[in-house]
């Protein structure tokens, strides 16, 4: 039996009669200011922010100069330069240590999670609430539209992060009026797109190709330098690559938390896997994992303990 889909066409069915809303609040937010912001962030991301218009947002890796990636982005074109969406327990760690490269540059890092408010906005009906707010982005992925220093990015088909001033947003929100969810879902709806999230305890664990980022367009091989750049480009040209990010589902009474091990049978007692995110799906927990490319291409199963239930591999929604 296929749970993926039996859970997704149970959300989907609960989702349908309105759309729904939800504070994100394990996301944080950096801005990025001054006139030197889009060089600044082109030499240190592994993605094109040179060429990135207003209108869009994109993802991105921050390497460190081992190529191991030390956060990733959403980058958000914003008014005052750049926003940039990542996990909250990552936010003043990156804030100051990023900031160490910015040297004579004229560029200001801010940690402003705590004065931006972001919400998930999704379900049947969310884009023509948002468009009755002055927020509609164009119909492709990671489109942008701007009203009053809010920003609203399509984040995928009637799925919107919505993010700005909190007091401007939380004025968004109430005008929205929709039912109230839980922060699970979203989570939930990334696990299923295959988007990783990096947070404190997998900081520095993985090249951007273990989670997939250049699948998701979060690399560009064609830029400039930037840290980690020569060992990122090793990887990607000269199939060095071990283990790769999958995504899976975990029974019932599982726990399950980012940075956590897990096992093959290939490596009795050994850990062969590393969980990168979890939310719960009825019933269970689903999940993306960096495992060995082996492993999972010959099928060997991957357990959260040795002598414990193998893990459903399911599909990705892309191509690796």
């Amino acid at each position: 039996m296929d749970h993926s889909a039996t859970s997704s066409a149970a959300l989907t069915e609960r989702r349908t009669s309105a759309p729904l809303c939800a504070r994100l609040q394990g996301f944080g937010a950096l801005r990025v200011s001054g006139a030197d912001a889009r060089a600044f962030l082109q030499a240190q991301l592994t993605n094109d922010v040179e060429h990135l218009p207003q209108h869009r947002a994109r993802l991105a890796g921050w390497c460190s100069a081992k190529g191991r990636l030390l956060a990733t982005f959403l980058v958000v074109p914003h008014a005052a330069g750049y926003l940039l969406q990542v996990s909250r327990d990552l936010a003043p760690v990156v804030a100051k240590r990023l900031s160490m490269f910015v040297l004579r540059s004229k560029v200001t890092i801010v940690d402003v999670s705590h004065e931006t408010l972001q919400l998930g906005v999704w379900g049947a009906g969310a884009e023509a609430r948002l468009a009755a707010l002055g927020l509609e982005p164009a119909k492709d992925e990671f489109a942008l539209a701007s009203s009053d220093g809010v920003a609203a990015v399509r984040i995928g088909n009637e799925r919107f992060l919505v993010l700005g001033p909190a007091h401007e947003v939380a004025g968004i929100e109430a005008r929205l009026a929709l039912q109230g969810a839980d922060e699970n879902d979203w989570d939930l709806a990334e696990i299923r797109a295959g988007r990783p999230r990096l947070v404190h305890a997998t900081q520095d664990l993985f090249v951007p190709q273990m989670v997939n980022l250049e699948a998701l367009g979060g690399v560009d091989f064609k830029k400039g330098c930037y840290p980690g750049q020569e060992i990122v480009a090793r990887t990607q040209y000269r199939g060095q690559l071990k283990r790769r990010m999958v995504r899976a589902r975990a029974g019932e009474g599982v726990t399950l938390a980012p940075a956590q091990d897990l096992f093959s049978d290939d490596l009795p007692g050994q850990a062969g896997g590393t969980v990168v995110s979890a939310a719960r799906a009825d019933g269970g927990t689903e999940l993306l994992a960096v495992v060995s490319v082996a492993a999972a291409a010959e099928g060997i199963p991957i357990r959260v303990a040795p002598d414990g239930p193998a893990l459903e591999i399911l599909d990705l929604p892309y191509s690796i």
